[in-house]
């Protein structure tokens, strides 16, 4: 009896794991096919480091001495890996309007799976767009060491997994696919603001302090910062609330996000 129920389980896990892995091979070829937005998506970042990072050189690299275009790759990378994933959850409003997702739900498998799938496709469209900006960063000057690359690595991931939770959130509590496209830009430009995307946050006012410590993307920007410069004389001048802290808010939003957009995902589709 106790083997037989092992193996039903091994049978029903392995079931469920083939299903993430087809609805994420999905959204990878959705991107491979959708070249306006996968080029629109390389070109910001790539404009962010290369034209910004150079302007801010000027001022930002003078007063504090730290080389600014490095200084945006390491915030402009975290950023995109965490926007990149969040937009993509926009598909699952286009798939609720289209009833794909109707087409899924009579699937035998669970919606945690599908969920767990579209978080999955598209953080692994966000790595890969992650890698063309690291790519990039390198031919156009920008040093790093394996050891840094390999420090990014599971912040990137992170940075991901968290965009996605958010964007799943997000998605869940809005009606339709047109308000999502709104809503995203509404709130992902102000975390590039006062996210420390481009240049670290210190000496905030108050109020904006209280504003920038709320966006789920500082931590994100700050947690691949310290992975960065770990060990470096700049440490301190770039990181401003350290990785425990960074992890922990990261990981807590992580779970948040994606409890309470997978209740408010299931919620909606009830209730059509």
């Amino acid at each position: 009896m106790s083997v037989g129920r092992g193996m039903t389980l091994r049978s029903s896990a392995g079931h469920e794991l083939s299903a993430v892995l087809v609805i994420a091979q999905r959204d990878v070829i959705k991107l491979l096919r959708d070249r306006p937005r996968l080029a629109v998506n390389l070109a910001f970042p790539i404009l962010l480091v290369a034209g910004l990072g150079n302007v801010l050189q000027a001022s930002v690299g003078q007063v504090t001495g730290l080389d600014a275009v490095t200084l945006a790759f390491t915030g402009v990378l975290a950023a995109t890996l965490f926007q990149s994933a969040a937009a993509g959850m926009i598909s699952i409003a286009e798939d609720r309007e289209t009833d794909f997702s109707r087409a899924l739900f009579v699937a035998p498998i669970s919606r945690s799976t599908l969920l767990a799938g579209k978080i999955a496709g598209e953080a692994l469209v966000a790595l890969a767009q992650g890698g063309c900006v690291v790519v990039f960063a390198v031919v156009i000057g920008v040093r790093m060491t394996p050891d840094e690359l390999a420090r990014m690595l599971p912040v990137g991931l992170a940075s991901c997994l968290l965009g996605g939770a958010f964007g799943l959130a997000t998605v869940a509590a809005l009606p339709n696919q047109r308000s999502a496209m709104d809503v995203f830009q509404f709130l992902i430009i102000p975390q590039y603001v006062l996210g420390g995307v481009l240049v670290p946050l210190h000496g905030l006012p108050a109020c904006l302090n209280v504003v920038a410590r709320a966006l789920p993307l500082r931590y994100a920007v700050d947690l691949n910062r310290a992975a960065f410069y770990a060990g470096s004389a700049a440490y301190g001048r770039v990181v401003t609330e350290g990785p425990l802290v960074d992890a922990t808010v990261v990981g807590g939003l992580f779970v948040v996000l994606l409890v309470a957009g997978g209740l408010l995902f299931s919620y909606r589709e009830r209730s059509r």
